[in-house]
C-alpha cells in the first residue's frame, strides 16, 4: 500500500496513494461534516453550501470554475452524505496544481452571492420533487425518519421545500464556519501524485483555512426508536424496507453486520435472493445491507413486489432471519468474505474509488487501513458469532418498517411483531408444504 499521511501544522490532514501506471489523478478535500452537523432551523443547509461551492468566489465566476476545469479535460463535483461532505476532482497529472487551487478557492472563497443562491433553491426544489416521484428512493428516505424520529441523523439530507427556501447566505457562512475547519478536513489524492509536491501544493493553497470555531459543534447523539410508515399510492408495485438497528462503524459487530447481510442478501446465491425471488416468486428484486454510523447503524431488507405478493412476503423474510440466528454454514461465510475483497480490490483500479475509500478510512479511524488488515478482522468471524448477531439483531428489539405503493394488503406491524416473537402466519406457506 504507497499510502502516504502527512498532517500539516494547521490540522489539514494530507494523503496520497502513489498509483504510477495511471496518468491521472483522483483528488479531494473530505469534511467531517453532513446533514447530521445542522442545527433545528439548518434542515437542508448542508446539501445547498454543497451546491453554492460552485456558484462562485472572490476570484471565479460559476462558468469560470467550470470551463477552467473542463478546459483541461477534467471533472468536479461534490456530494453530501448524512455525517460527510465532499468536494472532488480528476485530472491529467499536470493539471494537479489548478484542481486543487479550485477545490481550495471553492471552499475558502465562496461567494454566495444572493441571486445565485435563489437560483439553486430553486434547483434543488427540482431535486426534491424528482426524488419525491422516486419511490425507490423516498423509501429510504421515510424509513431512516422513522428509524430515527425527530433527530438529525434522521432527515432527509436534501432538507424540505420550505426549509431550503428560507435560507440566506449569513446562515450559510454560519454552517460553514463552524463546521469547515482543518482539523475536520481531509485532502486526499490517488494515481499519479507525488506526495512531498502534493502536500506542498495544498499547504500553500489551504492556507487561509479556518482552524477553530467560537460555535459549538452540533452532534446530537443517536436514538434509534423504530416504528412504521405506510404511504398508499397508485402504484404498480410496492417499495419496501423493513430493518433494525444496526452497528456503529467502531463496534465489535460492525464487520460481523457486515458479513450477515451479505449470507441474508449480498447477492443472487444469497439466501433472501434464491428464497423470496428465486424459489418463491415473491418480488423482482430483494437485498439486504447495512450501513454503519459514528454511533449507530442499520441494517435493512429492501424488497420490490406486486400488492397480491405482500401478504406472504413479510413471513418469508422473518422466516429467513430467524434460520440466520440458528444456522449460518461455513461456506456462506466464506463466500460473503470472497465479495467483499474482490470488492476491494477492485476499488483499487479506480483512482476516485480508492481516494474515497482511504478518506472514509482517515475519517473514521484515523488512518488507511491496507486490504490485508480488513481481511484479518473478518477472518476471525465465525459461524457462532454470526447466529448469536442475527438472534440480537432481529428479535427482541423494535423493527422499522417503511413502504410506499398499493400496501393495503401489507401485514400491520402488530402482525409483524407476532411473527418476529415466534408466532405463525395463517397464510403462510413454508418451503416444506
Amino acid at each position: 500500500m504507497n499510502v502516504e499521511v502527512t498532517k500539516l501544522p494547521s490540522g489539514l490532514t494530507v494523503v496520497t496513494e502513489s498509483m504510477p501506471h495511471l496518468e491521472s489523478v483522483a483528488l479531494g478535500a473530505w469534511v467531517k461534516s453532513g446533514s447530521r452537523n445542522e442545527a433545528e432551523d439548518e434542515h437542508g443547509i448542508a446539501h445547498l453550501l454543497e451546491h453554492m461551492a460552485f456558484k462562485g468566489t472572490a476570484r471565479r465566476s460559476a462558468r469560470d470554475i467550470a470551463e477552467q476545469i473542463e478546459n483541461v479535460g477534467g471533472e468536479v463535483n461534490a456530494a453530501t452524505s448524512t455525517e460527510s461532505t465532499s468536494y472532488y476532482a480528476r485530472v491529467l497529472r499536470d493539471d494537479v496544481p489548478l484542481a486543487v487551487d479550485i477545490l481550495a478557492d471553492i471552499l475558502i472563497e465562496s461567494a454566495f452571492d444572493e441571486e445565485e443562491m435563489e437560483r439553486e433553491k430553486s434547483v434543488i426544489l427540482q431535486e426534491i420533487g424528482a426524488a419525491n416521484d422516486t419511490p425507490d428512493d423516498i423509501v429510504f428516505d421515510k424509513f431512516s425518519e422513522v428509524a430515527f424520529q425527530g433527530q438529525t441523523i434522521g432527515r432527509s439530507i436534501l432538507g424540505t421545500p420550505e426549509s431550503v427556501m428560507s435560507f440566506a447566505p449569513n446562515q450559510i457562512r454560519r454552517y460553514l464556519a463552524r463546521n469547515y475547519l482543518a482539523e475536520r478536513m481531509y485532502i486526499v489524492a490517488a494515481g499519479a501524485v507525488k506526495h512531498d509536491e502534493f502536500v506542498r501544493e495544498v499547504e500553500r493553497r489551504f492556507a487561509g483555512l479556518p482552524t477553530t470555531s467560537p460555535l459549538a459543534q452540533l452532534i446530537e447523539p443517536a436514538r434509534y426508536n423504530g416504528g412504521e410508515i405506510r404511504e398508499s399510492r397508485d402504484l404498480m408495485d410496492t417499495q419496501l424496507l423493513f430493518g433494525f438497528e444496526g452497528k456503529a462503524y467502531h463496534a465489535r459487530d460492525f464487520y460481523c453486520s457486515q458479513i450477515l447481510a451479505n449470507v441474508l442478501g449480498g447477492g443472487m446465491s444469497s439466501r433472501l435472493f434464491q428464497e423470496v425471488r428465486e424459489h418463491r416468486g415473491l418480488c423482482y428484486s430483494v437485498y439486504a445491507f447495512h450501513w454503519g454510523f459514528s454511533d449507530t447503524g442499520i441494517f435493512g431488507i429492501h424488497a420490490a413486489t406486486g400488492a397480491e405478493n405482500l401478504p406472504e412476503l413479510i413471513p418469508v423474510i422473518v422466516d429467513e432471519l430467524r434460520k440466520s440466528s440458528e444456522e449460518i454454514r461455513q461456506e456462506e461465510i466464506d463466500r460473503a468474505r470472497a465479495q467483499i475483497r474482490a470488492q476491494l480490490l477492485m476499488g483499487q483500479e479506480s483512482p476516485a474509488a480508492r481516494a474515497g475509500q482511504i478518506a472514509r478510512q482517515m475519517m473514521l479511524y484515523g488512518r488507511p487501513i491496507s486490504n490485508t488488515e480488513l481481511m484479518e478482522r473478518l477472518s476471525g468471524i465465525t459461524t457462532g458469532r454470526l447466529t448469536d448477531l442475527a438472534g440480537r439483531l432481529f428479535f427482541g428489539t423494535t423493527p422499522t418498517l417503511s413502504a410506499i405503493g398499493p400496501v393495503d394488503e401489507l401485514a400491520s406491524m402488530e402482525e409483524i411483531s407476532h411473527l418476529l416473537n415466534g408466532g405463525s402466519n395463517p397464510g403462510h406457506k413454508t418451503a416444506a408444504e
